[in-house]
């Protein structure tokens, strides 16, 4: 792990087009602003985390747990019926 100190208004690349900087510093919180280009995903640890998990379980999605939903009477959403 690379560790840097910065200052407020300081700014860190990682490769060309992720920029980085501190925006505000308050007691033992940083904040920061994150400029990336549109196909790179910024998330939080946290909510990297959730959705990596939920896409895990989505993918272990079997033919039977869809038989389960369609028993249930899961209907379309109005702009699914469009198409």
């Amino acid at each position: 792990m690379l560790v840097l100190s910065r200052q407020r208004d300081e700014t860190i690349m990682i490769g060309d087009d992720v920029q980085i900087t501190i925006v505000d510093i308050r007691g033992d919180k940083v904040r920061l602003g994150i400029t990336a280009p549109t196909h790179i995903s910024v998330h939080r640890k946290e909510v990297y985390d959730a959705i990596q998990q939920e896409n895990r379980r989505a993918a272990n999605v079997t033919p039977g747990d869809m038989a389960q939903v369609v028993a249930v009477g899961v209907t379309p959403s109005p702009a699914s019926r469009r198409k």
